[in-house]
């Protein structure tokens, strides 16, 4: 049975290569995302323990403000001063503390007058000392006075600097220009350290602009003993210090760091295997349609096997060993494919970065996760083909068609019955955090109910479709033809619905968002123009406090507020906080209200005054009249009287401080402004005037409100085309199950095909008629998954109303985009068999069978 399972495996070569297919592509998403992790988490391994290998000891001080709230983990480190340094190397095996002066926030402007910007990592401003970290000089000299610095090779390279030129730098401290006196990279060759910036300058100039405290530091670069341990001398100086410091080895620092770029890598390998899933679970759906048209179209072949001897068993036992194969092949094909992916994706990260990349690997997880998936996901598929492989009586070999397709009945009882179960999972898993599996399974229950119910869908929408091309012989024939198997089709059509459904459900989610978003603008916000920039790292784009004076002189400006970020302790937990320069100005332009008669006002607010949402009163018990301790990134902890609790905003949340905070910042600059216009004012005019007090400032612009929404719905299209990319895989293996579909239907069809060609049907109408075929096929895909898309889009909006989003939107335009690329995808997926029944020889054809 064996030997005959292989012999007809063998014979039918292009089946074997079309099922493997699925599986490759699939198989080679889920490899290709456990190389490019598992390459660029070795390759910041290698970075940062080249850039550390100098470095001995690391000392820096406990964080001064908790950074764990939500949205957050960033701790803001408090500051070490020169009695520090002495008491560290007061500790034996100690040679040397060296003082650091370290943050984030110094941005480079580069020669063609833009700020030199990254995605992720930060940009750093640091003092220079010589010997210290692993680096070295490359060109030029190091800061010789507080007019100079030195730029990490990265950071030369994507401003356009070279030694000598002028560079500016912005820095939380203001904007400065300087002379470039040269740049540096690090042991092993390195331009930087993954993708990080680095602005260094004198100590003085450090303190100065990056943490705004003369004498202060961040951390301090310890030189151990010759002959000494540098974790023995670690524990010293714990032991020595009372644990007043965080004391690490430069080997724990590294790893450390390096910990921290692999946790975003897991981050993007379960996002890039989520939607490999994807790709898989469509897959599925191609293989069991490609095995169940083999099995009726092997009818006699199977029917005469059980006619010679062969229990139901072995005949189960044929087709999963044929899967197997499939699964096999499809899985070391993929996997070598998913090397391949990979390898050039890292290599593409690496450029993009700066990264030195690690020698290409192939872990143990991908090769695992290649063969369980690969394996399963075909043997699974093919388990009802192979069910129906062993009912095929004896009997059925005088038949001269395959088996007849089956009542409904059945199918869609179940159908509905899974769609249900999928429907309480979805809706569970979307009434709480901590619900994403009985989610995600509730997705995949909802699309196999509604892939089991297409069938009897599919009769009378597939009918409907039909007519619309039955003008002709040829459209007339595509249309019974694609109505003629239901459950083909409909699996065929299931294939391309669920890359659909997830876009439309994204489609309808972000565009619900984006309206939600206007809808409370136009309700809530009263300011007329804002003042902001764009922020790619956690440092947000700030103009000074005097151009703010200059904004509320010019003609026009009724009111103008500024708004400053902060982490701040507050009490024992750590907030995000905004300080607000005019906060009766402020409640004025965002609609914030006081949350009840008794929970004060907003009209009267003083500089050492603060207001809190009614959440966050209630979580941390404060009411009106009491008093907060805040602790800010800089200064002595201040206390701030609640002066009122205001209600639920769509724009503001947690503690709004007065003026008085800003004293305790770093830098006082504010990140945001907000205009409000008086009455007959130029918009135009006073937007101009605004907009040349900011021409200094690259990383800052004047917008309307409109404009400013404009741009946020900018972003959510960047991201739903990110999504739509990533769905591109499993929409492709849907397209390839069409044209598989059609070529196996065409082959089936031999001797009708020939047919119709001896009576008359001229080869254009032959292809047409394929094409009329693919095109309501893929049409009647497209129309359910736009269906199932808006279904859950409407419900993960229902289930987001308390997160903002409050409004329900169908984006039409996209939807309309959608069902016209449905179109195509059947016109190109009828391609090559329409051209094959096209070619059909009459004579042979009739001689078929």
């Amino acid at each position: 049975m064996l030997r005959a399972t292989l012999k007809s495996l063998l014979a039918r070569k292009l089946r074997l290569a079309l099922s493997a297919f699925a599986v490759i592509l699939g198989v080679m998403f889920v490899a290709g995302s456990f190389v490019l992790t598992d390459t660029l988490g070795r390759s910041f391994e290698n970075m940062f323990d080249s850039a550390y290998a100098h470095t001995d000891v690391v000392v820096a001080p406990k964080p001064k403000v908790d950074g764990q709230y939500a949205g957050d983990s960033s701790p803001v480190p408090g500051v070490l001063t020169a009695a520090d340094q002495a008491k560290i190397e007061a500790v034996s095996g100690v040679v040397a503390a060296h003082p650091i002066a370290e943050a984030e926030g110094a941005r480079v402007i580069g020669s063609d007058g833009k700020v030199v910007t990254t995605v992720g990592p930060p940009r750093l401003g640091s003092n220079w000392i010589d010997g210290v970290g692993g680096a070295e000089i490359r060109d030029g000299h190091a800061p010789q006075n507080d007019n100079q610095v030195v730029l990490n090779v990265e950071q030369a390279k994507k401003a356009g600097l070279k030694v000598g030129d002028q560079v500016t730098v912005l820095t939380p401290g203001g904007k400065r220009t300087f002379e470039l006196a040269g740049t540096f990279g690090y042991a092993g060759g390195l331009d930087g350290r993954g993708g990080v910036l680095e602005v260094r300058f004198t100590d003085k100039v450090a303190q100065e602009l990056m943490l705004g405290e003369p004498g202060a530091y961040t951390s301090f670069d310890v030189d151990v003993a010759p002959g000494q341990s540098a974790a023995a001398v670690r524990d010293a100086i714990a032991a020595q210090t009372g644990g007043a410091y965080e004391v690490k080895t430069g080997a724990e620092l590294a790893k450390s760091i390096a910990d921290q770029f692999k946790s975003v890598l897991d981050g993007l390998n379960k996002v890039l295997l989520g939607f490999g899933g994807v790709a898989l679970f469509v897959g599925t759906f191609l293989i069991l349609n490609i095995f169940s048209i083999t099995v009726a179209q092997r009818t006699k072949e199977l029917a005469l096997t059980r006619a010679l001897g062969a229990s139901r068993r072995q005949m189960i036992g044929s087709v999963l060993a044929e899967a197997l194969v499939v699964g096999l092949t499809g899985s070391v094909l993929g996997l070598l494919a998913g090397l391949g992916v990979g390898w050039v994706l890292a290599m593409v990260a690496a450029n993009v970065s700066g990264l030195i990349l690690a020698p290409i690997a192939l872990p143990m997880s991908a090769v695992i996760a290649a063969f369980s998936v690969g394996i399963v996901i075909t043997v699974l598929a093919a388990l009802l083909p192979a069910l129906r492989a062993s009912r095929v009586p004896p009997i059925a070999a005088l038949q001269e068609v395959a088996t007849p397709d089956r009542p409904l009945t059945k199918l869609s009882v179940g159908g509905g019955l899974v769609t249900a179960a999928g429907v309480a999972l979805m809706g569970y898993g979307l009434t709480g955090d901590g619900h994403l599996w009985p989610m995600l399974g509730g997705v995949m229950f909802a699309f196999i109910g509604v892939a089991l119910l297409s069938p009897l869908v599919g009769k009378p929408v597939v009918a409907a479709l039909g007519r619309l091309f039955s003008w002709s012989v040829a459209g007339k024939l595509g249309r019974l033809n694609s109505g003629r198997n239901p459950r083909r089709t409909a699996i065929t059509a299931a294939a391309l619905m669920i890359g659909i459904a997830l876009i439309t459900a994204a489609s309808t989610v972000l565009t619900s968002g984006d309206e939600s978003l206007r809808g409370a603008a136009n309700r809530e916000v009263h300011a007329d123009l804002l003042v902001t920039g764009q922020n790619s790292t956690d440092v947000m784009p700030t103009f000074t406090r005097s151009t703010m004076d200059d904004i509320r002189k010019i003609p026009g400006v009724a009111s103008a507020t500024s708004e400053v970020y902060a982490r701040a302790m507050i009490g024992k937990n750590g907030h995000g906080v905004s300080i607000i320069d005019d906060l009766p100005a402020m409640a004025a332009q965002f609609s914030l209200k006081p949350a009840s008669a008794t929970s004060g006002t907003l009209s009267a607010l003083g500089p050492n005054d603060a207001i809190v949402d009614t959440e966050t009163a209630v979580d941390e018990g404060v009411r009106v009249g009491d008093t907060v301790k805040v602790v800010l990134p800089k200064g002595d902890p201040v206390e701030f009287r609640i002066a009122a609790i205001y209600a639920e905003n769509d724009f503001y949340g947690g503690y709004l401080l007065g003026s008085a905070a800003l004293t305790h910042l770093v830098s006082p600059d504010p990140a945001v402004a907000t205009i409000t216009l008086a009455g007959g004012a130029s918009e135009s005019a006073v937007r101009d005037q605004v907009g040349r007090l900011l021409a200094d400032n690259p990383e800052v612009s004047v917008m309307t409100k409109g404009e400013y929404l404009d741009q946020a719905s900018g972003q959510i299209g960047t991201l739903l085309t990110m999504v739509t990319i990533l769905l591109a895989l499993a929409i492709l293996i849907a397209v390839l199950g069409v044209i598989i579909t059609l070529w196996l239907s065409v082959l089936e069809r031999t001797r009708e095909l020939g047919l119709l060609r001896a009576i008359g049907l001229g080869r254009a109408a032959t292809m047409r008629m394929i094409t009329v075929e693919a095109v309501v096929i893929t049409l009647f895909g497209t129309l359910l998954g736009l269906a199932t898309g808006v279904g859950m889009g409407a419900a993960v909006v229902r289930s987001l109303k308390g997160e903002g989003i409050t409004d329900f939107a169908v984006p039409w335009s996209q939807l309309t985009a959608y069902l016209v690329a449905g179109a195509l995808v059947g016109v190109f997926a009828a391609v090559l068999p329409s051209i094959k029944a096209a070619r059909t020889d009459v004579l042979k054809a009739i001689a078929y069978e």
